[in-house]
């Protein structure tokens, strides 16, 4: 029997935290917490979407990367990026932080499991994907954080940074 390889199993210790910040950057239930509607449907002056749209467009990637991952079934990146941002406006706001939350709750059924490297799309491995959905989903909660710093709602009463 062969003992598991370091790095693998350093991989699949971070790849959990990754969807879900906490350490190294501010976390996602911190990021969406104290926000009202109206101020999720927020666009401020100068930029292309608010929170509530930014959520939309994470829940939409979240939402192909597992049916992918659940289906066994390759499937092809969107053409066109507009098709991958969903409207969303003040009324869809609760909405979209259930459909968050549950997406979220079946990634974590997936970052670890023990077949990391497994093919799942195309030439990606099930790693891959996940790492790579990981980073895309920080990459907007961190722009989370700007919409909201440029509205003033920022930070939640939990606090942002913490040190």
């Amino acid at each position: 029997m062969t003992s598991p390889d370091p790095t693998q199993l350093a991989f699949a210790r971070l790849l959990p935290r990754l969807y879900r910040g906490g350490q190294a950057y501010v976390g996602v239930e911190a990021s969406l917490s104290d926000l009202s509607a109206a101020q999720a449907a927020t666009r401020p002056d100068g930029l292309p979407h608010s929170v509530a749209g930014l959520l939309a467009h994470v829940n939409w990637w979240l939402a192909w990367m597992l049916e992918v991952i659940e289906t066994g079934q390759a499937a092809p990146y969107p053409a066109h990026a507009p098709d991958t941002w969903p409207e969303a406006g003040e009324t869809d706001w609760e909405t979209l932080k259930q459909e968050f939350y549950r997406l979220l709750a079946r990634v974590d059924t997936h970052t670890s499991r023990p077949d990391l490297q497994s093919p799942v799309n195309h030439d990606e491995t099930l790693g891959e994907l996940l790492a790579d959905f990981a980073l895309h989903t920080a990459h907007h909660f961190g722009q989370i954080i700007t919409v909201r710093q440029l509205i003033q709602a920022w930070p939640p009463a939990s606090g942002g940074d913490t040190w």
